[in-house]
């Protein structure tokens, strides 16, 4: 695996991956999964590194009353989410780095983020999740669409052939973690029913509701 270097403030990174989000095998599968696991009277919902605003207008499509709060750092990405809800006053978009404390918002019925948190190196990810839990109400749930490490480097090797990135070198902003690690660390925070919801080489959805 190459050294970490977050390339998301690099404008062409972030094209890069508008150019191809889309095209990720399976992912509309794990959207669907996240979806489904939404308490039916969510009302309030924070997205971490919500980058276009793509599962934020998810969860607004299928819960038309929510309002939502959408955090990122990359000047492209909010620039692509705040003209997707530039009309839509039940969203707001913020700038905010995970690598930062995650400020204080008020409490919210769910916390969700996709491909954004394994940006962030280990220990900043157990510091996110636990964040995330005192930012959810009692019965609140944190949804994390996650891309994982793999369990040996053949099925790596595997994932980035399914991709089509079989000839590219991985990308240095990833550091990624291992599920059966990360369901622990949501655990230790206070996270009840945890557990990994759907997977799929990489892609995994973990979850946990606050007690």
């Amino acid at each position: 695996m190459a050294s970490n270097t977050n390339l998301w403030p690099d404008r062409d990174h972030a094209l890069q991956y508008l150019a191809i989000a889309d095209q990720l095998p399976h992912r509309t599968e794990g959207e669907g999964v996240l979806l489904d696991h939404l308490p039916e009277g969510v009302g309030r919902v924070l997205d971490l590194g919500t980058g276009d605003g793509r599962l934020l207008a998810l969860v607004l499509a299928t819960r038309p009353d929510v309002t939502g709060i959408g955090l990122d750092f990359s000047d492209e990405m909010l620039e692509r989410a705040q003209e997707r809800f530039a009309d839509d006053d039940r969203v707001e978009i913020r700038r905010h780095d995970l690598n930062e404390r995650l400020p204080d918002l008020g409490v919210f019925d769910a916390v969700v983020s996709s491909f954004a948190i394994h940006h962030v190196d280990d220990a900043r990810k157990r510091e996110v999740y636990a964040e995330a839990h005192d930012a959810l109400v009692p019965g609140g749930v944190f949804l994390n669409l996650e891309h994982v490490a793999s369990a040996t480097e053949r099925l790596h090797e595997q994932f980035r052939v399914a991709i089509g990135h079989a000839e590219k070198p991985d990308d240095p902003s990833n550091l990624l973690a291992p599920v059966d690690a990360q369901l622990d660390w949501l655990r230790d925070v206070g996270f009840e029913d945890v557990d990994c919801h759907w997977k799929w080489l990489e892609l995994a959805l973990l979850a946990g509701v606050r007690a």
